[in-house]
């Protein structure tokens, strides 16, 4: 399937990566870790290469709720054509306000081979959208490798997003680095307690080490698309205590832009 125009205007980061044969280690590496899972911080330790699983009720197959040319996203990914969005169900998260509760708790979706992933890839390519937008990936970044490796020696050459909850280790990040083009950490609290109490699950260091790549540039639907670079978003949780993080927020990250 041949790349639309729009992506050949950089090239992609996952291109040296694969030339060089490092996808393919990475995929072994990524199913190694699913073997004793710590691709989260919750550290479950659970064998999802036998198709157990804990928090994230995912096992070895990555569960699809949807896929689609998205227009609902910020105008930066979304350009013209739309942004070619993936979303995984199953969640490492349990937010007491969950606008997903059917996908992300009750993991309603299709399980999805890396073949079967990488069709879809290969499919958003061909309907003309800019970029490749993993959603809520955290959880299945061996499975989201796996896909790559293979649509990628298909032909897929478009940007990847790497569109988090953020709530990711260290381990899935280093898997990652190097293959993402554009970075979207969901960002919820400051706050310890806050982050307990609201989304059942201690707080985490990882967004503070996302790969300082230079900020996306929010153009409009008619001139720049984001081809690289990192984006915070906001999905402004109970409003009383957004109202503690927002002005906060560019003293300690003054990098990315944010939306809303």
């Amino acid at each position: 399937m041949a790349p639309s125009n729009q992506s050949r205007i950089s090239q992609p980061a996952y291109l040296a990566l694969w030339q060089s044969g490092e996808l393919a280690r990475r995929v072994e590496r990524a199913l190694g870790k699913l073997a004793d899972c710590t691709l989260c911080p919750r550290d479950c330790h659970v064998d999802r290469l036998a198709d157990k699983f804990s928090v994230c009720r995912v096992g070895r197959r990555a569960p699809v709720s949807s896929y689609f040319p998205h227009f609902g996203e910020e105008d930066c990914l979304r350009g013209w054509r739309g942004s070619g969005t993936i979303f995984f169900a199953g969640c490492n998260l349990r937010c007491v306000f969950c606008q997903n509760f059917e996908t992300s708790w009750k993991v309603e979706g299709e399980l999805a081979s890396p073949r079967k992933l990488a069709l879809m890839m290969l499919d958003l390519q061909e309907r003309g959208c800019h970029n490749i937008n993993f959603v809520t990936p955290e959880h299945v970044v061996p499975q989201i490798l796996e896909g790559l490796l293979i649509a990628v020696e298909e032909g897929l050459r478009l940007p990847l997003v790497y569109n988090t909850s953020a709530y990711d280790s260290l381990d899935s990040l280093e898997l990652m680095e190097g293959l993402i083009d554009i970075y979207m950490p969901d960002f919820k609290f400051w706050d310890a307690e806050m982050s307990r109490r609201y989304v059942r699950a201690p707080p985490t260091a990882g967004y503070r080490v996302y790969p300082r790549s230079s900020p996306a540039s929010p153009g409009d639907a008619g001139s720049a698309r984001a081809a690289q670079g990192h984006f915070r978003r906001h999905a402004a949780p109970p409003l009383a205590h957004a109202s503690l993080l927002l002005p906060d927020a560019p003293r300690r990250d003054s990098h990315a832009p944010t939306g809303i």
